[in-house]
């Protein structure tokens, strides 16, 4: 990206990021949808009205993983701001959540996951490195 680029350079909605992994007890699990909006330079982030919850959770649970979701988001957009102008609402819209698995850290990296979908729907994937040719066989 190069300096003259704002992020989003339009609205990206129903942006989709599911971070699970199963590497041990417990395992991490969160599934998120958020819109991101072009707004005033800085990052908002704010929780629909009618946010829909996909799973079992307490208030005070779910008010912890939206933070998280918020912290993961930031963090992901703060490491662009000396490249790009970040000019973001980030509305988030949905979450899915699993009884045993889910915790802030997963929401966190979903919120990470998220910012980099909207990069790809934003700009295109990142070029692939070039494969080196094949060594002649003998």
């Amino acid at each position: 990206m190069h300096q003259d680029v704002s992020f989003p350079p339009r609205p990206l909605r129903g942006v989709r990021a599911v971070y699970a992994r199963q590497a041990s007890c417990p395992s991490d699990f969160a599934d998120i949808t958020v819109d991101f909006e072009p707004w005033e330079e800085g990052i908002t982030f704010e929780v629909h009205a009618d946010l829909h919850t996909r799973g079992s959770i307490t208030p005070d649970e779910l008010t912890e993983y939206q933070n998280a979701v918020a912290t993961g988001i930031k963090e992901e957009l703060t490491a662009l701001e000396a490249k790009t102008t970040v000019a973001v609402a980030a509305v988030l819209r949905a979450v899915g959540i699993h009884e045993m698995d889910s915790h802030a850290g997963a929401f966190r990296h979903a919120g990470r996951l998220a910012v980099r979908r909207a990069l790809i729907l934003a700009y295109g994937s990142p070029p692939s490195p070039k494969r080196l040719p094949s060594r002649p066989q003998r």
